[in-house]
């Protein structure tokens, strides 16, 4: 028996003496973030020059979007002007940056129902997840809203389609109050029907 013990004591100091000599360094995580995607100061520092605020008012926004989808593979930073009734419109335009260095000018509009009144014109920044083809971008995101525009204001709201989620940042101006529910249909090219 002491032999036995012996035994598996050797094998169990050799084991730990290969594991400290052979680390299992490059290994990819489960959680690691993927190469080609823009850090959390890369974005910090771009929606506050966007916006033209500070980089702490931008960190704040974007702390909450960062602990919820991660790291962004590219933004669309463009201009929207909206307005609604009950029944609402809004249209865009703006251009989409990759971090792997594809541009693309992207327009965007789509209708919305519900609790919602006033007008806004807005600047947008949208953070772009899981987008490995860009072609994937140019489809309807359905997405429910809140906002509250009182002169200038800053919201986020997330819109999903398969697996590309969207997370725009918008600041307007104008006067608008209410919560929606609608979509948004990126295109290539500015159309005017909304749907």
């Amino acid at each position: 028996m002491r032999v036995f013990l012996s035994l598996i004591a050797a094998l169990t100091l050799s084991h730990a003496a290969l594991a400290q000599q052979d680390p299992d360094y490059g290994q990819p995580s489960d959680y690691s973030e993927p190469i080609d995607s823009y850090s959390e100061d890369e974005v910090v520092d771009a929606v506050a020059d966007f916006f033209g605020v500070t980089a702490e008012a931008a960190a704040s926004v974007l702390e909450r979007v960062f602990s919820d989808l991660g790291r962004p593979v590219g933004y669309v930073a463009g201009e929207e002007v909206a307005g609604a009734v009950g029944v609402g419109l809004r249209y865009g335009e703006g251009y989409l940056t990759m971090k792997n260095g594809e541009r693309h000018k992207v327009y965007w509009r789509g209708p919305s129902v519900g609790w919602d009144a006033g007008g806004n014109a807005s600047r947008v920044f949208v953070l772009v997840y899981n987008l490995d083809d860009t072609d994937l971008l140019f489809q309807r995101f359905p997405g429910v809203e809140g906002t509250a525009y009182f002169v200038a204001g800053l919201g986020v709201n997330y819109q999903r389609a398969d697996d590309v989620t969207l997370a725009p940042i918008r600041s307007g101006v104008g006067l608008r109050a209410g919560a929606n529910v609608g979509y948004l249909a990126y295109s290539r090219n500015r159309r005017w029907l909304p749907f």
